[in-house]
C-alpha cells in the first residue's frame, strides 16, 4: 500500500490521465455500441414458467403478456352509444396492427362476453402479445399505450393496465443530483474546505461514470436489468464518497501531526486505505453472494453493483492520492492552517478530545446501560420483520393519475379487484378424454372460493394436431392480496388434482400474477442459504484480519440486528401502512420479493464497512498500548466524527431514493437510509464499544493452531507495539 500510494502521488499526472482515458474510452465505446439491458429472469422449476414454456413451444403468439385497455364513459352515457363504440373500435384496430400484438378481444365481440360492467359504464378489451414485458423496449410500450389512448374523448376515459403499460409509466429516477448536492454540503460542513469537499466527489463521480459505461457494455454479454445503472450510481456514490472521506480525514490528521504532504498521503493510504480495500472486498462479496439465490435477474444486478463498488474503491486508492498531490496543504481548513503553524496537537475532534472522547468515557464507565437500551430500541424496530410478506405490489399502488393506476381503479370499480391480475389455466388437449378433463377442471375452479369469474375457454391448434387450451381465471381479491396467493396454492395442490382424479393429464396455473407469486416463493426459499453464505465468508475474513473469534462473531450479530431494523421499518411503513402518507405510500401491500436479497447484500456490506473502520482503529490502539479499555476509548474518539459524517452522507444519498415515484424505489431508499442510521449511530457507537469493553482481552483471543495455519493480513501499519502486545 505504501508503494502504491507513493507511486500515485509522484506520478499524479499519469494517474489522472489514465483514469480520464479509461472514462472517455469506455464512454465512447458504450455510446457507439449502445446498451442491451434486459429485465428477463427465469424460474425453471416454477409452474408458471412451465405454462409459459408450453405456450412458447406450441403457440408462441399467445405466450406473451396480457394487457387490459379500460374504457369508462361519463355519467349520462353508455358504452353502447354509437359514437363511443366507434371510437373504441377505431382505437382497438390501431392496437391490433402494432408489432407483437397477436390478439385483441373487444368487449363488443362474442369472445368478449362479460367484459362490460352491469351498468354499461365500464368495459375492457384484452390484448395478447407474443413477448413478455422484459423482452420489449420502453419505446414500444409507449407506442402501445398511445394507440390505446386514441379512443379518449370528452365522453370516454381510457386507461391501460398490464406489465407493458407499467413499463411505459416507468420514469428514470432523478434524485442523483440531489444526492450529490447533499453529500457535498455534508463534506463542506465536516471539512470546512472547498478542496476537501470536492476531491471525494470527483473521485466517486469519475469512477462511477466509468462503472456505468462498463455496465452498459457488459449488458451485451449477460442479462442486466435497466435499473442496474441507477443502483450502481446511488450505491457507488454513497460508498465512493465514504471511502474517500476516510482517506482524506486520515491525510489531514497526518498534516496536522507535522508530516509533509507526500508522507501524509502515504500514511493515510497505508492505514485507512487498507481498511477501504478490505471493506470494499466485503461489500463485493456480499453483492456477489446473490448468485447463490439462483435467479438470473439478480446475477446482472450483483455484477453491476460489484463493479461500481470495486471501481470507487480503486479510485479512492489511486486517483485520490494523485489529486491530493496537486492540492498539497490546501486540503486543510483555514482554522487548521492556523493551528498547523504552531503544531501543538492533533485535530481536536478526531485526535481524542471533544464530544466523542466524552462519549467514549461515558460508555467506559457504564457499558451495560447503553448496550441494553440500544438493543431494546433495535429489537423494537425489528419486531415487524417477523410478519414480513414477500410478493409484488400491484398497480393499485402506482401514483394517482398514471394510466395503470386509473385502469386499476376502473377495473376494480366495474368488475372487482381480481380483474387486475387474472390467472391462466394452460393445458394441451390431445383426445376427447383430455377435453372432458379440462371441462371438469374449469367447472371445479369456477366453484372455488375466491374465484369471481372464469372466462370462456380458448383453444389454439398446434402443428402436431393437438390443441392448447387457455382459460383466464379472475380472483375476487387483488393481485397483491394474500388471498390471491392462497388461491393459487389451493388450485395447484387441491382443486385441480382433485378434479383430475389422479390422471396424468396436467393443467398449469400461470399468468403474470402466478409468475410473481412463484418468484417470491423461490426467493423466500433461497434466502437462508444466501444469508448463511455471506455471514460465513465475512466471519472468516474478519477472523483472518483481526486474529480474533469474538470480533467477527459480534460483527455478524450486529450486522444482522441493523438489517433486521431496516426490514422492520419497511414492513411497518409499506406492508402495515404506518406513516405511509409521509413517504407517499397510498396503499399497504407486500414487500417486493427481490428487495430483502438486495437490501441484505448492500446493508451487510456497508455495515461491515463501519465495523472495519472502527475496529481497525481500535486494533491500532491495542497494538500500541496493549490495554483494551484504552484501545476502545481512543478508537471511538478517533473515528466517531468521521463515521457519523460518512453515515450522514449515506443517509442523505439513499434518502433521495424516497423522492422517486415508484414504490420499490421508495422501499430501497427508506430501508437503506434507516439501516445505515441504526448501524452507524446506535450499533457502532453504542453496542459495539460496550460489548468490546465487556469482553476485555477476550476480544483478541485467537487459537494458536488457527493462527499458525491461516494467512496473515494486516489492516494497520507494521508496529513495534505488536511484539510488546503479544508478550503481555
Amino acid at each position: 500500500m505504501r508503494l502504491l500510494a507513493r507511486w500515485c502521488y509522484r506520478h499524479r499526472i499519469a494517474v489522472v490521465l489514465i483514469w480520464l482515458a479509461v472514462l472517455l474510452g469506455s464512454m465512447a465505446i458504450a455510446n457507439s455500441l449502445g446498451s442491451a439491458f434486459s429485465n428477463s429472469f427465469s424460474l425453471p422449476k416454477a409452474e408458471s414458467t412451465q405454462a409459459i414454456n408450453l405456450l412458447r413451444s406450441v403457440a408462441p403468439k399467445n405466450a406473451g403478456d396480457r394487457e387490459e385497455i379500460v374504457f369508462a364513459v361519463t355519467p349520462g352515457h353508455s358504452i353502447f352509444d354509437a359514437g363511443v363504440q366507434q371510437s373504441i373500435d377505431r382505437a382497438l384496430g390501431k392496437v391490433a396492427h402494432l408489432p407483437h400484438v397477436t390478439a385483441v378481444v373487444s368487449p363488443f365481440s362474442r369472445e368478449g362476453h362479460g367484459q362490460i360492467s352491469a351498468n354499461h359504464q365500464i368495459a375492457y378489451a384484452t390484448v395478447t402479445l407474443d413477448r413478455l414485458e422484459h423482452q420489449l423496449t420502453k419505446t414500444s410500450a409507449k407506442t402501445f399505450v398511445n394507440a390505446a389512448l386514441t379512443a379518449r374523448s370528452a365522453r370516454v376515459n381510457v386507461a391501460v393496465a398490464g406489465p407493458l403499460a407499467e413499463l411505459a409509466n416507468r420514469a428514470s429516477f432523478g434524485g442523483t443530483g440531489i444526492g450529490v448536492l447533499l453529500a457535498g454540503l455534508v463534506l463542506l460542513l465536516v471539512f470546512g474546505s472547498i478542496f476537501a469537499m470536492a476531491l471525494p466527489l470527483i473521485s466517486a463521480l469519475v469512477s462511477l461514470g466509468t462503472a456505468i459505461f462498463l455496465v452498459e457494455l457488459i449488458s451485451h454479454v449477460m442479462a442486466i436489468p435497466e435499473f442496474a445503472t441507477q443502483l450502481v450510481l446511488l450505491l457507488g456514490l454513497g460508498v465512493g464518497v465514504d471511502y474517500a472521506l476516510f482517506i482524506v480525514t486520515r491525510h489531514r490528521q497526518g498534516l496536522l501531526a507535522g508530516l509533509d504532504p507526500e508522507e501524509s498521503v502515504v500514511k493515510a493510504v497505508n492505514t485507512s486505505g487498507r481498511a477501504v480495500l478490505f471493506a470494499g472486498i466485503i461489500v463485493c462479496i456480499a453483492l456477489l453472494g446473490m448468485f447463490a439465490i439462483g435467479v438470473s435477474l439478480l446475477y446482472g444486478l450483483a455484477i453491476s453493483a460489484a463493479i461500481g463498488v470495486a471501481l470507487t474503491m480503486a479510485a479512492a486508492l489511486t486517483l485520490l492520492p494523485a489529486l491530493l498531490g496537486f492540492i498539497g496543504k490546501r486540503i486543510l481548513s483555514p482554522r487548521q492552517k492556523r493551528r498547523l503553524l504552531a503544531i501543538e496537537r492533533d485535530e481536536g475532534d478526531e485526535a481524542g478530545k471533544g464530544f466523542w472522547l466524552r462519549w467514549a468515557n461515558l460508555v467506559m464507565r457504564r457499558p451495560v446501560i447503553p448496550a441494553v437500551l440500544a438493543t431494546i430500541f433495535i429489537i423494537a424496530l425489528a419486531a415487524p420483520f417477523f410478519s414480513l410478506r414477500l410478493g409484488s405490489a400491484d398497480q393499485g399502488n402506482d401514483p394517482l393519475g398514471t394510466t395503470t393506476r386509473t385502469a386499476y381503479d376502473l377495473l376494480a370499480k366495474g368488475f372487482g379487484p381480481g380483474f387486475n391480475g387474472p390467472l391462466e389455466l394452460v393445458a394441451v388437449e390431445q383426445s376427447a378424454k383430455d377435453k372432458a378433463a379440462i371441462s371438469k377442471v374449469i367447472a371445479a375452479v369456477s366453484q372455488e372460493r375466491g374465484v369471481a369469474h372464469v372466462a370462456p375457454l380458448i383453444q389454439i391448434p398446434t402443428k402436431v394436431g393437438s390443441l392448447v387450451s387457455v382459460t383466464a381465471v379472475y380472483p375476487s381479491s387483488s393481485p397483491q392480496d394474500i388471498a390471491t396467493q392462497q388461491l393459487i396454492d389451493r388450485l395447484r395442490s387441491q382443486t385441480i388434482p382433485q378434479a383430475l382424479g389422479g390422471s396424468h393429464f396436467h393443467v398449469y396455473v400461470g399468468g403474470t400474477t402466478a409468475i410473481y407469486s412463484d418468484f417470491a416463493a423461490n426467493l423466500t426459499k433461497q434466502l437462508p442459504l444466501f444469508i448463511g453464505l455471506v455471514v460465513l465468508l465475512s466471519f472468516l475474513l474478519l477472523a483472518v484480519v483481526f486474529r480474533s473469534i469474538v470480533i467477527p462473531l459480534v460483527s455478524a450479530v450486529m450486522n444482522l440486528l441493523s438489517i433486521g431494523a431496516a426490514f422492520g421499518v419497511i414492513v411497518a411503513v409499506f406492508q402495515w401502512g404506518w406513516l405511509g402518507s409521509w413517504f407517499g405510500v397510498n396503499r399497504a401491500g407486500p414487500v417486493e420479493a427481490f428487495l430483502p436479497v438486495m437490501l441484505f447484500a448492500i446493508l451487510f456490506g456497508l455495515s461491515m464497512d463501519y465495523q472495519v473502520f472502527l475496529v481497525t482503529r481500535i486494533h491500532e490502539e491495542w497494538l500500541k498500548h496493549g490495554k483494551n479499555e484504552v484501545a476502545v476509548r481512543n478508537g471511538i474518539a478517533g473515528t466517531g466524527k468521521t463515521i457519523t459524517a460518512a453515515a450522514l452522507i449515506m443517509i442523505l444519498v439513499f434518502g433521495s431514493f424516497i423522492l422517486g415515484g415508484e414504490r420499490v424505489i421508495k422501499e430501497f431508499g427508506l430501508g437503506l437510509a434507516g439501516g445505515i442510521l441504526v448501524d452507524a449511530i446506535v450499533i457502532r457507537m453504542c453496542i459495539v464499544p460496550a460489548v468490546m469493553l465487556l469482553f476485555g482481552k477476550s476480544n483478541w483471543w485467537f487459537p494458536k493452531w488457527l493462527d499458525r495455519i491461516l494467512p496473515r493480513i494486516g489492516l494497520e501499519e507494521e508496529s513495534e507495539a505488536l511484539e510488546s502486545v503479544s508478550t503481555n
